[in-house]
């Protein structure tokens, strides 16, 4: 499972809210809610996250294993 759990902590870090992701990479309130939920989310949206925070994928997402496998 991918969670992005670690997007919330570099956006408090860095000072950036979600309505400002939301103005500056025109990111919707659809997609935000799938990242709080830790739903899947297209490559390119992630992508324009790290560059809007100047980060790397990493400092916004992590894989965690399944333990039913």
């Amino acid at each position: 499972m991918i969670r992005f759990d670690r997007l919330w902590v570099t956006m408090k870090q860095k000072g950036v809210s979600t309505y400002r992701l939301r103005e500056d990479i025109g990111l919707d309130s659809k997609a935000i809610k799938r990242l709080r939920l830790n739903m899947s989310t297209e490559t390119k949206t992630l992508g324009k996250i790290c560059k809007a925070l100047d980060c790397r994928l990493e400092d916004i997402a992590e894989y965690i294993p399944d333990e039913h496998n």
